[in-house]
Order: structure tokens, then C-alpha cells, then sequence
């Protein structure tokens, strides 16, 4: 049954859903523009009380009562967010929508009777007040804006470092450079393929002359009888010059077998000679890197870019220098059979020409597409395939078969194109060709009718003709394949150019990590980040045996110490030292060898419990791995009939989570590291593997080493002699023992205690839901907050071309609320 609209509230009712409706408008739209959320809020406030309503759910709401309705009494209508583009974008003017809105919450309608504030009562505020209020929102925004703004400068392109432009000979020549190693065995493939050339090219020579013998072709073959006449040819009888025509076949068949195997075994050399430098490479770059390009990209440029690129310069360069030398063969030959003809075949080279440039070009282009689209659906396969249960989890197969064969289509499309341009090129060029062919028999038969030329010449001539024609498609084929060598080696070179930030093996010997460690003013922002301060001149020192634990509020940058200590960054001020050094200058490599870490969500390598717990030290015997995995409480690798030699699966998907966590504490022992970092260790485990593991960081803290502990367990933290609390604002708010600073009541430590203790949740979900609990009829102002702030992170997916209606829309609305207020 419809809702029942009270007819004498419609006039109101239409102007206050108006601008509710722009409200509701402005706030789907996309996160950067706060500012505009902002001035609402300071509107709706400032707006008499007659003139709000509840606030909208979607985009069409009737009420049957003015004010009073509680939100269970609304009656929606289920139409899904348009999805929309950020404010500026929009056509239409901000600034006169926002006067309007203005000029709807000045003054109330004539048609309604003001209602008293319901809960609360809040004082109309100063226009002057308004106006410092707004500007004052517009500055937090333009803040917030800033501090959103993503640094990806570290980012790979998906098409190369060359993909602006056409490639130039040093491109070119940098990727045939790749082959330098191999020049030898190269030049020795290179004998073999001018063996076997010369031996194909003689085939039509000798063609001729035999053709000549059988028809007599008149004076011109005298020359071929001896003095007893039986036919001879270039000095041996016929049988004798067809035996040695044979072996002399037999020889270019081996030679150019000799050349196939050579360039194929170098092929595959090369090949992985480049995937072991780029993947090396690779593994030296910083976390920054790492941040900002996906590990699916990255794959497909080990992967699939490699094999492209060692096909380009070894079995493609083969192919292009063997059609070069026939061509070069085929012309000369031609040329000195007859000049006249040859004149007639060079009319089809310039147009040849053009079209082989063209489409190298097309090729080139298509090729840089093809690639990045192949990486981008790596990405994905490497993705969702390695999140496969949360997919199950949550029903979601369908949705990501169809997110990867939108992906396959885009390179499908990509593919169709490339065949559509290869055919039309190697079509047309065929059909000149034949056409060339078809003169040349033309004027051909008129020269060998006048006595010009003989039949077995014009024969020789058209078979050079042929393999100068497979030539120069040979030429074009080695042109288009060595423009997609080009632009796969584009995306190779790129990562190959880029220099890690910190140098994994510069900087002082480290031969020990003892000491006290000390954050001198350190200050630090991620580098994808730099507008997002993690800390503003921390200081703290740790002294060496020492037992600490750091806390703080999620996102407050306890992780992103233990991330400074082992250099994945560098502070963007201040030092931070162990043993009085700063570790800026000391052998990153050496550094990150003294020091273990244990993380809250460990990481197991396929292959066995030993080589998991001895990665930690590769060199380490048998007895150390058993004594790291009694230390670390691994009492459950006796049940495994294998042992240590019990293979763990890929990420160790065969055992369990407090198993791998004690692996993980194991592979930390066995390095016997001066400073141990424990990153909320026992955060993810359930009791039973919770006491397990405490067991074993108990046997664990008694060494002499330094422990770092980022910890939100009450248990992990009275473990520890001091205590770190960081604030929010990036600096240390507390620090002493847990007795000191539990002592003190109004303390950030007691704080964060209660907080936790009491169940508290720093999500605004849980804020709004225990703030319903204790007001279950909030405020409009409430409403109306609750309803933006929870819409704060909708609609980042957005479509093109819906920014025009979505604008007009809401210009529409909240004109035509001016117009009623007016009347």
C-alpha cells in the first residue's frame, strides 16, 4: 500500500525534499570535493527548523508526517546512486547552486507553521560566524585535498619509456646490443646462413642453363656442347653436374641446420639471461617501488616481454639478414641477366617500401598495447587467483570470470586489429607482386620471341624474381616483428634504467646491531603519500637488551618503525641511530641481517618447515633448525610423519595460523638477531595458539637482544620494560613502564587502555551505532552528518557521461525549490 501524502504540507514538503534532494545530490558526489559537503553542512544548520526534513535515503521520499517521522517511517523508493563525477567536473556553476541553497535556509515558507528543535537547541549563529565557519571548512578541505593526492612518480609505464614516440636507431640499436655476449657463436650462425644463401641462389642459375640443353634454345647454347657434341655444363656432363648439384644441396641443408640450432639455443640463453637480470633487478628496488606498481605487471614484463624480446634479436635478426642477403643475391643476379627487366621490377619498390614502413609503425603501436593489456591481465589472474576463498567467501566467481574476460576481449579486440593490418599489408603487397610477375612475363616473352634473351634466362629471371619478392615480404616480416621487439624492450629498459633509492650494498660494514637505538626528530611521510605526515619530530630512545613495546592508535605508525629500521624508507628529516650510528650510512644488506622480524600475518615460501624456518639463514645445519623450532615451541612439527622436510604449501596454506606464526618466530631465532621486531604477533590467533606462542616470545625475550614489540594485547604489553605511546599527531604522548603510565588516569596510555578495553572500535560505523543506542531519535543535524559522513567513500567507480545529466539535475531541483520559496 502507497504511502500517505498529507496534501496540505506538499508546498513545503516539495521545497525542503529540494534541498535535501541537493544535499543528497552533492553528497554522492566524489570525495576530493569536501568542501562542498562542508558548506552544506553549515547551511542545514544555519537553516530555520521549519525548512529541514529527515534526511533522504534515496532519491524519491514521502512522508506522511512533517517532522516528526522517525527514519522507519520513511518510505523509499529502491533507485541505486547514479554514480557521478567530482563537483568541478560538472556542467553547471557551484557558486550560483550555493547561493540558492543560501537563499532556501534564510527565510522560512509561508505555507508552514515553525516547529520547536527537537533534543537539543542550537543558537542561530552570526552571519559573520557562518562566513568564518565556511571559509574555515573550505581550508580543512583544500588540506584534506592535498593530503589525498597519490605520488605514483615510481610507477612503471605500461607502455615503456618510449611511448611517445616512434623508435629512433638507438632504440634499436640498444636491443640488438642485448645479443653482444653471444657475438661469437652469432658470427659462426651468421657463416651458415651465407653458406645456405648462396647455395639457395644458385638453384635458379642452374635451372636455366639445364632448360636451355633440352629446348636448344638456338646460339646461345652452342657454347654448352663439347667437341664430341654430347651436352656439357659449366665444364661436366650432365650426370657428373647433377650428383655434384646434390651434394652441394646436401651442404646448404646442413648449414642451415647449423644456423636454426645455434640462433635457438642463443635465443633461449638470452632469454633467460634477461629474465635473471630484469627479476635481480627488480629485487633490489625500494618499498616505494613496490607501492606503486602491481606485482601482475611486473610478472608479464618477466614473462611474456622476455620471450618477445629474445625471439626480436636472434631467430627475427637471422631471418632479417637472411632475406637481406637474398634479396642482395636476387638483384644482382637479375641485373646481370637482364637489365631491362629489372628495370621493370624496381617500379613495385617504393610503394612496398612505404606500406613495410607504415606498418612496422601500426605493428609497433599495436604491439606496446597488446603488451600492457597482457600485463594488466596478469595482474588480475595473479590478483584473484591468489585471493581465491575471500572470492568464494563472498559469492563473487561470476563477477571476477566476467572483470577477466573483459580483459581477454581488450586483447582479442587488440589481436583482431593486428590480423585485420597484417592482412590488408601482406594481401596487397602479394597482389603487386603478382601483378609485377604478370609484366614481367609480358615483356619477357616479347624479348625471348625476339632472340633477346632465352627461355632458360627468363626462367632464372623469374625464379630470382621470386626470391627477391619472398625477400623483401622476409624484410617486412623482420621490420613488423623488430618493432615489437622494440616495444616490448621498452618496458624492459624502463625497468631496467630505474636505480633503487637506497642502495642495498653501499654504505659501512655492519658487523653487529648492539646498541641503543634512537629516533633523533625524525619526521617521515610515505613517499606515494607525501602530503600525509606519519611523524613530526619523534624522539625516543631504546637502550641496548632492552624489552619495548610500542602502541598507539591504528594508523598512528608503529609498523612504519620497525619499516624505518630496516631502511624500506629513509625519514624525510631527522636521523635515526643504533650504537651511534646513523643507519642511512651503514651496508643495508648487513643491517637487515641482524635484525628479525615477526609479522602479524606471517609468510611461508613453498617448500619445506626447514627451508622455511633456515631462510632466515640459508647456511644453517640441521641441529640449528631443530634448535630454533624447540625455542620457537614447533612441538607440533613430531606429529608430521616427514618432520622438518613436511612440505608447507604455497604460502603455507597446509598448516595453520599459530603454526605458521611459530615458523615464522623460528625463522627469526635461527638468524640470532641483535634487534627483534615482533609486529602484533599474536593479533590474528585464537587463544589455544595465542598461549603457544606467548610461550615461545617468553623463551624468546630472556636473550640479550633488543626487542621492539607493536603490540595492542594487554598481555604483550605488560610483558615489556617500557612502553612507547604514540599519538595521533606523530609524536610520542607517553612513555615509562605499564605501572608508571597505567597510573596515570588521564594519561593517552590509560586512554588507549579503556578505549581498548572496553571494546571501543574506531570505525564511524561503530561510533554511530553505539551513538543510536544511547539517542534512539537523533537530532536532524545528526541525521543529516551521519547520512554524508557514511557516504563519504561511495561512488569512486564512476561512468562517463553521466557528470552533464547528474549536474543539470540537481540545478533543476534546487532552481525550481528558489521558485517556490519565492512564491
Amino acid at each position: 500500500m502507497g504511502p500517505i501524502v498529507d496534501e496540505s504540507d506538499l508546498p513545503g514538503y516539495t521545497m525542503r525534499s529540494s534541498l535535501l534532494l541537493g544535499a543528497r545530490s552533492l553528497r554522492s558526489l566524489a570525495k576530493p570535493q569536501q568542501q562542498d559537503q562542508n558548506v552544506l553542512f553549515s547551511l542545514y544548520n544555519s537553516a530555520p527548523r521549519h525548512s529541514r526534513i529527515e534526511p533522504p535515503v534515496c532519491a524519491h521520499i514521502v512522508v506522511s508526517r512533517p517532522l516528526q517521522t522517525s527514519r522507519r517511517e520513511l518510505s523509499t523508493s529502491a533507485i541505486p546512486p547514479s554514480s557521478a563525477r567530482p563537483l568541478s567536473q560538472l556542467q553547471f556553476q557551484r557558486p550560483q547552486v550555493l547561493q540558492q541553497l543560501r537563499f532556501l535556509s534564510s527565510t522560512p515558507a509561508k505555507s508552514e507553521t515553525p516547529t520547536p528543535v527537537i533534543k537539543s537547541e542550537r543558537k542561530q549563529p552570526k552571519q559573520e560566524d557562518n562566513d568564518d565557519d565556511e571559509e574555515e571548512s573550505f581550508q580543512r578541505s583544500e588540506k584534506a585535498n592535498q593530503a589525498s593526492q597519490v605520488n605514483l612518480s615510481a610507477r612503471l609505464s605500461k607502455e615503456g619509456s618510449a611511448n611517445s614516440g616512434g623508435a629512433g636507431f638507438g632504440e634499436v640499436w640498444r636491443l640488438i646490443k642485448i645479443a653482444r655476449p653471444e657475438a661469437k657463436i652469432l658470427g659462426i650462425a651468421f657463416v651458415f646462413l651465407l653458406i645456405s644463401s648462396s647455395i639457395t641462389m644458385s638453384i635458379p642459375f642452374s635451372i636455366g642453363k639445364i632448360l636451355d640443353i633440352a629446348t636448344q634454345g638456338g646460339q646461345k647454347t652452342e657454347d654448352l656442347q663439347s667437341d664430341e657434341g654430347s651436352p656439357m655444363l659449366f665444364g661436366f656432363s650432365i650426370g657428373t653436374f647433377y650428383l655434384a648439384l646434390g651434394s652441394v644441396l646436401a651442404v646448404g641443408a646442413a648449414a642451415n641446420y647449423g644456423r636454426i640450432i645455434i640462433l635457438r639455443i642463443v635465443g633461449e640463453r638470452i632469454v633467460a639471461r634477461l629474465r635473471s637480470k630484469l627479476f635481480r633487478q627488480t629485487f633490489v628496488q625500494n618499498a616505494e617501488f613496490f607501492d606503486a606498481n602491481r606485482v601482475g605487471d611486473l610478472i608479464s614484463r618477466l614473462s611474456s616481454d622476455t620471450i618477445i624480446v629474445g625471439k626480436s634479436i636472434t631467430q627475427n635478426l637471422s631471418d632479417g639478414l637472411r632475406a637481406f642477403v637474398s634479396g642482395a643475391a636476387g638483384f644482382s643476379l637479375m641485373a646481370w641477366v637482364s637489365v631491362k627487366l629489372t628495370g621493370v621490377l624496381a617500379l613495385m619498390f617504393p610503394p612496398v617500401a612505404v606500406a613495410a614502413f607504415l606498418y612496422g609503425r601500426a605493428i609497433r603501436n599495436l604491439s606496446r598495447r597488446i603488451q600492457k593489456n597482457l600485463g594488466t591481465l596478469t595482474k588480475i589472474a595473479e590478483e584473484r587467483l591468489g585471493n581465491v576463498r575471500t572470492s568464494q567467501a563472498f559469492a563473487g566467481e561470476i563477477l571476477e570470470v566476467h572483470r577477466y574476460n573483459t580483459q581477454v576481449r581488450k586483447i582479442f579486440d587488440l589481436g583482431k586489429k593486428e590480423s585485420l593490418i597484417s592482412a590488408t599489408f601482406f594481401s596487397s603487397t602479394g597482389f603487386m607482386g603478382n601483378m609485377t610477375i604478370l609484366a614481367l612475363l609480358y615483356i619477357g616473352g616479347g624479348m625471348v620471341s625476339h632472340g633477346t634473351i632465352t627461355i632458360g634466362e627468363l626462367t632464372s629471371f623469374l625464379m630470382y624474381t621470386a626470391y627477391a619478392g619472398s625477400s623483401l615480404f622476409g624484410l617486412s616480416s623482420f621490420y613488423s616483428e623488430l618493432m615489437k621487439g622494440v616495444g616490448a624492450a621498452s618496458r624492459l629498459f624502463e625497468l631496467q634504467d630505474r636505480q633503487p633509492t637506497i642502495s642495498p650494498t653501499a654504505g659501512k660494514p655492519v658487523t653487529s646491531a648492539r646498541g641503543t637505538i634512537r629516533f633523533e626528530n625524525v619526521s617521515f611521510a610515505y613517499p606515494t603519500r607525501p602530503a600525509v605526515s606519519i611523524f613530526k619530530n619523534l624522539d625516543f630512545e631504546i637502550p641496548q637488551g632492552s624489552n619495548v613495546a610500542v602502541v598507539g592508535p591504528s594508523g598512528g605508525g608503529k609498523s612504519t618503525i620497525a619499516s624505518l629500521l630496516l631502511r624500506f624508507y629513509g625519514p624525510t628529516e631527522g636521523k635515526i641511530l643504533i650504537a651511534g650510528e646513523d643507519v642511512s650510512t651503514l651496508n643495508v644488506k648487513q643491517l637487515r641481517r641482524r635484525i628479525g622480524v615477526v609479522s602479524q600475518e606471517p609468510v611461508l615460501f613453498s617448500g619445506t618447515i626447514a627451508e622455511n624456518i633456515a631462510y632466515g639463514r640459508p647456511h644453517a645445519t640441521r641441529s640449528e633448525i631443530l634448535r630454533a623450532a624447540r625455542r620457537a615451541n614447533c612441538s607440533f612439527i613430531g606429529d608430521f610423519p616427514d618432520g622438518l622436510d613436511t612440505p608447507v604449501g604455497a604460502r603455507g596454506t597446509q598448516l595453520s595460523g599459530g603454526q605458521k606464526q611459530r615458523i615464522a618466530i623460528a625463522r627469526a631465532l635461527v638468524k640470532e638477531p641483535d634487534i627483534l621486531i615482533l609486529d602484533e604477533a599474536t593479533s590474528a590467533l585464537d587463544a589455544e595458539s595465542e598461549t603457544l606462542v606467548n610461550q615461545a616470545l617468553t623463551t624468546l625475550l630472556r636473550g640479550s637482544n633488543t626487542t621492539i614489540s607493536i603490540a595492542h594485547r594487554l598481555s604483550t604489553i605488560k610483558r615489556s620494560d617500557t612502553i612507547i605511546c604514540l599519538g595521533s599527531d606523530g609524536r610520542v604522548a607517553e612513555m615509562g613502564s605499564y605501572k608508571e603510565l597505567s597510573s596515570k588516569k588521564d594519561g593517552a596510555f590509560s586512554k588507549l587502555m579503556e578505549w581498548q578495553m572496553s571494546g571501543g572500535d574506531s570505525t564511524n560505523e561503530r561510533s554511530h551505532a553505539a551513538q543510536a543506542r544511547n539517542n534512539p531519535t537523533p537530532t536532524e543535524t545528526e541525521e543529516i552528518e551521519y547520512m554524508l559522513h557514511s557516504g563519504e567513500g561511495e561512488h569512486d567507480d564512476v561512468r562517463e557521461g553521466d557528470e552533464e545529466i547528474q549536474g543539470s539535475k540537481i540545478q533543476e531541483t534546487v532552481t525550481e525549490a528558489v521558485e517556490q520559496k519565492k512564491k
